[in-house]
């Protein structure tokens, strides 16, 4: 290999490191509850593709992992990173836990939840995670039977209202 060409290999690999590093600190902040840094490492159009029937902003995703937090202490994503393809990457995660708070999901008319106090545990879902300048882009799920919150839910035994407002977030 050419001096060049192993100049090149060296910034891509510190480049592929760099989006690495991001997208791991931005779920161990998340993971910790730590929501004004994840804040820091989402661009201001940060979007959330795949949880619902449309893309949800910055904003609502930190709120909805808040929410997450309070009601399932105990919550872990088991997130995993698998690789990088350009700006983009490849992670699972299969969240766990155990329900001991309330579920606060007035933000989206369905009133708050209380805690079953029961377990759940979610299939593992596949999620491309976009990195431009620095800052998570978007986050795109992969539609994945038993994940995601309406499959959380089912666990749980929560019986989710009959409401038209309810697709657009579930």
């Amino acid at each position: 290999m050419g001096a060049l060409a192993q100049k090149q290999q060296v910034v891509k690999e510190k480049n592929s490191m760099n989006i690495q590093e991001t997208v791991q600190a931005l779920m161990d902040s998340v993971q910790k509850g730590r929501f004004e840094e994840a804040r820091t490492f989402l661009s201001d159009d940060f979007k959330v593709i795949g949880f619902s029937s449309s893309p949800i902003n910055r904003e609502a995703w930190l709120n909805l992992s808040a929410n997450l937090m309070m009601a399932f202490a105990d919550l872990n994503y088991h997130f995993q990173v698998h690789s990088i393809e350009g700006n983009v990457v490849n992670t699972t995660s299969q969240l766990s836990g155990t329900n001991s708070g309330a579920f606060d999901f007035t933000n989206i008319n369905m009133g708050v939840i209380s805690a079953t106090n029961r377990k759940f545990s979610s299939a593992t879902q596949k999620t491309k995670i976009t990195v431009k300048g620095g800052k998570v882009t978007s986050w795109a799920m992969e539609p994945t039977e038993g994940a995601g919150l309406t499959a959380i839910l089912a666990q749980l035994g929560v019986k989710l209202p009959a409401t038209k407002n309810k697709r657009k977030y579930l």
